[in-house]
């Protein structure tokens, strides 16, 4: 694995970017066992967009996430990260029954911080997701919406300059999945990290993302634009315009597999 942190880039660059990190890919091959699940992906990400990867069960989604993240290694290929703190939101909250709300969310930040500092950084963050109050709650008194809000402050306590979001938001009923979207779309607009996010949902990858990677067999079979205005409002025309562009080479693809 090659991996480059790059530390070089223009005024102009880190001025509009200096929240977010870029990334670019080239040639990133991964394999378990004889089975190759991404073949040769080739990317460029500029600092603080918004990619949503999607596709079908099996596709590579979680694994190239999982590269860029840094918690695997490619066997083949590049992964060029620009220096900043990284950080990984999973489906569960994977919350500290031990530990209340505030301490949970001081897991996220360095231990070498000041006690006081730490405590104030993290109701601070627990503010911004609404749940100002709630610091002293176990995570066992709250509901499942509460619980991936006391995640996503725990992911962005640190500062992150670059998000990773493995479908974050799958076990939520609609509506709670639609509050947590509104969040992570304004807790983005107001920090600026660059995000990544994996979702089977289409509607949620239109709802959150400036581009969408459509993956089919390891590889990247759509590089999809999402110019539309923020916020953005479920079932706006544009926007199900560009579901149906996915879902119909979702769908020609199941059709060629029967």
């Amino acid at each position: 694995m090659n991996v480059t942190v790059l530390d070089h880039y223009s005024d102009r660059e880190a001025r509009i970017s200096s929240s977010g990190v870029t990334l670019s890919l080239r040639g990133v091959t991964k394999s378990f066992g004889a089975h190759y699940v991404l073949h040769g992906i080739d990317l460029d990400i500029p600092a603080g967009q918004v990619v949503a990867i999607a596709g079908r069960s099996g596709c590579g989604k979680s694994t190239l996430l999982r590269l860029i993240s840094g918690l695997d290694a490619p066997d083949s290929g590049t992964i060029n990260i620009e220096e900043g703190t990284v950080r990984l939101m999973f489906q569960e909250p994977r919350l500290l029954p031990w530990q209340r709300v505030l301490g949970n969310v001081e897991v996220g930040l360095s231990h070498r911080m000041d006690a006081r500092d730490r405590r104030r950084q993290a109701k601070a963050v627990l503010a911004q997701v609404g749940l100002a109050g709630r610091e002293g709650d176990w995570p066992s008194v709250l509901s499942g919406g509460q619980k991936q809000r006391v995640a996503l402050a725990r992911a962005l306590a640190s500062h992150p300059r670059l998000l990773a979001l493995d479908e974050p938001l799958g076990a939520l009923d609609a509506l709670t999945r639609i509050e947590m979207q509104q969040l992570i779309e304004s807790v983005w607009q107001d920090k600026g990290f660059t995000a990544i996010i994996v979702t089977h949902d289409v509607t949620e990858a239109v709802a959150l993302a400036d581009r969408i990677l459509l993956l089919e067999d390891g590889r990247v079979a759509m590089d999809v634009d999402v110019d539309l205005p923020r916020p953005r409002r479920h079932g706006d025309a544009w926007a199900a315009a560009i579901e149906g562009r996915i879902l119909d080479r979702l769908l020609q693809r199941s059709s060629e597999r029967v």
